[in-house]
């Protein structure tokens, strides 16, 4: 990638739901798909909630753009596990939002919603639907589909978001 992306965007102004996660996976970096490690249930879990016709591929995650769903990290330089990643480009982040205006963020985990949304840690941040905040899309915070975090996994956010995309997808943004 030109830019020095481990992963590229996948935005435009259309989008329903942008998922962010903290930074790629090492396994999703060397491939250059999202959700590309061995065990990650990002894929399974989105056919499994109803948000997409069928089960994607990771080397498919541009595809996601065409149900109006999108792609991002909020460290695009680095790659690993949470615990190993230093650097957020939280502006970069932010810019996005502004620019492409999706109507929901679903975070993947609680540490890039801590993050994201200022808290000092996740503890702070609940998963499900996040109180609305002016100016802001819907948000929403995810269990991990890591392989990593199958021991906190709980697929009722997934859900609810689901259900709310369901109930609000006809409604002109």
């Amino acid at each position: 990638m030109t830019d020095g992306h481990k992963l590229p965007d996948v935005l435009s102004t259309d989008l329903d739901i942008v998922f962010v996660g903290t930074a790629a996976g090492k396994e999703s970096a060397e491939r250059g798909e999202y959700y590309a490690g061995a065990g990650n249930r990002f894929w399974q879990t989105l056919h499994e909630v109803g948000l997409t016709p069928r089960r994607f591929r990771p080397d498919e995650f541009h595809e996601l753009r065409s149900l109006r769903m999108g792609l991002t990290d909020l460290s695009k330089f680095e790659s690993g596990t949470d615990g190993e990643i230093r650097h957020f480009d939280l502006e970069h982040f932010a810019q996005n939002i502004v620019r492409y205006r999706p109507r929901a963020i679903a975070f993947t985990g609680k540490k890039a919603a801590a993050i994201a949304l200022g808290k000092d840690g996740t503890d702070q941040v609940a998963y499900g639907r996040q109180p609305a905040r002016d100016g802001f899309p819907e948000v929403f915070v995810l269990t991990s589909t890591s392989a990593a975090a199958r021991s906190h996994w709980d697929i009722a956010p997934w859900a609810a978001l689901a259900d709310w995309h369901a109930a609000t997808r006809s409604i002109p943004g």
